[in-house]
């Protein structure tokens, strides 16, 4: 199992609170998946995800929400929204 960073994020709509995150990427690492992607790899332990901002590790976990699955970042024994704050993915 790889422990991959997250470092930037792709959104139906960038400046919306209300649209989910379609992608998740890391330029540096050469990749970028779509959200189901990342998704089914949490659940099926093939992989973990976390994003590291100002130096602090947040673990990405999925939530089964009203409207389905979403991923969410899990850090300081509370789930936060530190995901929407990375960069767009080009």
């Amino acid at each position: 199992m790889a422990d991959v960073q997250v470092a930037c994020i792709n959104k139906q709509e960038r400046n919306s609170t209300h649209e989910g995150i379609t992608h998740l990427g890391n330029p540096a690492g050469g990749w970028k998946w779509p959200r189901a992607d990342v998704i089914a790899s949490i659940e099926a332990k093939t992989n973990t995800f976390y994003t590291l901002v100002n130096g602090n590790r947040g673990n990405i976990g999925v939530v089964d929400g009203p409207n389905g699955k979403y991923v969410r970042t899990y850090a300081d024994a509370k789930w936060n929204d530190n995901l929407l704050s990375l960069p767009e993915c080009n």
